[in-house]
C-alpha cells in the first residue's frame, strides 16, 4: 500500500508563526501529503517545533515564506494578524493564487482583503479545540470540528484541506464569524475559569484532593448539558431553593468575595434560562429572584 511519504506532495506548504496552532495545522497537512516547506519562527520554543514537527521546512522570513509556498498557514495572535496581511500586501510578495489561511476563531475571510486584494485565496479555518502544545494536540485534531469560512466559490477547497487533516468541517458565515468564537470562548475559557474557582473553594472548604471529587460530578453535568441542554440542569437553582442560593452567596461573601458577583450572574442566567424552558415554577422564580436582587 503507498504510504503518505511515498505520494508526491500537492501543495507546498509554508507556516508564518510556527507556534502550538501552525506546528499541528503544518503537521496535519504534511501527513495529508502536502511538502511543508518553509516557517517563520522568532522564539526558541517556535524554533523548535519547526525542527520536531515540520522536518525539512526552511526557518525563514515571512514574506519569502510566501514566496516558497502555494498555501501559507497565517498561525500568529488574533492581534497580529491584520499587520501580517498588511505587510505581507505591501512588501510586494506576489500573492497571485496562493491560498492564504488563517485559524482565528475570531475572524472570517474578511481580515485577509488586502491579501486578496492582491490576489490570493483566503480561507478561515479555526480548530475547535484548545492547545496545549503538547504532542496529545496532534492526536486530538482528528476528532475536532473546524468553522470554515471562506468565499462560497472557494469553500469546496477549505472544506477539502479540513477532511484532509482528518477532520470535520462546519460552515460559518462570514458576519457570524464573531458570535461563532464567542460562543466557543465563553464555553471553553470560562468552563475552565469556573472549575478552577470550584477547586479553589473546595480547597478552603478543606477537601484535599478538589480534582477528584469534582471529576465524576462535572463530567457528567457537561455529558448532560452536550445531550440535552439546559434540560439536564440540576442544583438549587431548578429546584427555587431561594434560602440554599443565599446561603452560598453569604459564605462566598466571607471566604471568597471576589466570586460573588459571578454566582450571583450565573444563578440569574440558569434562573432565566429554566425559567423560559418551564422547568422553574412562577412562585420559586419569584422567591429565587428576589434573593439574588439583593
Amino acid at each position: 500500500m503507498e504510504t503518505t511519504q511515498e505520494r508526491p506532495a500537492r501543495l507546498r506548504v509554508g507556516v508564518v508563526g510556527a507556534g502550538r496552532v501552525g506546528s499541528v495545522l503544518g503537521l496535519a497537512l504534511a501527513r495529508a501529503g502536502h511538502k511543508v516547506v518553509a516557517a517563520s519562527a522568532v522564539s526558541e520554543a517556535s524554533v523548535g517545533r519547526v525542527a520536531q514537527r515540520l522536518d525539512g521546512a526552511r526557518v525563514l522570513e515571512p514574506a519569502q515564506v510566501v514566496e516558497a509556498s502555494d498555501l501559507v498557514l497565517l498561525t500568529v495572535p488574533d492581534d497580529a494578524l491584520p499587520d501580517l496581511v498588511e505587510g505581507l500586501a505591501g512588501t510586494g510578495a506576489d500573492l497571485r493564487g496562493k491560498i492564504l489561511v488563517h485559524a482565528s476563531g475570531a475572524h472570517g475571510y474578511g481580515i485577509l482583503a488586502p491579501a486578496t486584494i492582491a490576489g490570493a485565496l483566503p480561507l478561515a479555518l479555526h480548530p475547535a479545540m484548545t492547545f496545549t502544545g503538547r504532542d496529545e494536540d496532534i492526536e486530538r485534531l482528528a476528532d475536532c470540528t473546524f468553522g470554515v469560512t471562506a468565499p462560497e466559490q472557494l469553500r469546496p477547497i477549505a472544506e477539502a484541506l479540513v477532511v484532509e487533516m482528518g477532520a470535520e468541517p462546519v460552515w460559518i458565515a462570514e458576519d457570524k464569524r464573531t458570535l461563532y468564537h464567542a460562543a466557543l470562548a465563553g464555553g471553553a475559557n470560562h468552563l475552565v475559569t469556573l472549575v478552577a474557582d470550584s477547586a479553589s473553594l473546595l480547597s478552603a472548604a478543606g477537601v484535599p484532593e478538589p480534582g477528584r471529587l469534582l471529576a465524576p460530578m462535572l463530567s457528567a453535568a457537561l455529558d448532560n448539558a452536550l445531550r440535552l441542554g439546559i434540560h439536564g440542569l440540576s442544583g438549587p437553582v431548578l429546584r427555587g431553593d431561594a434560602g440554599t442560593v443565599a446561603g452560598h452567596i453569604e459564605q462566598l461573601r466571607k471566604n471568597a468575595p471576589e466570586s460573588v458577583a459571578s454566582y450571583v450572574e450565573l444563578a440569574r442566567l440558569t434562573a432565566d434560562r429554566a425559567i423560559n424552558a418551564g422547568l422553574l415554577k412562577p412562585e420559586d422564580a419569584v422567591r429565587l429572584l428576589d434573593v439574588l436582587r439583593r
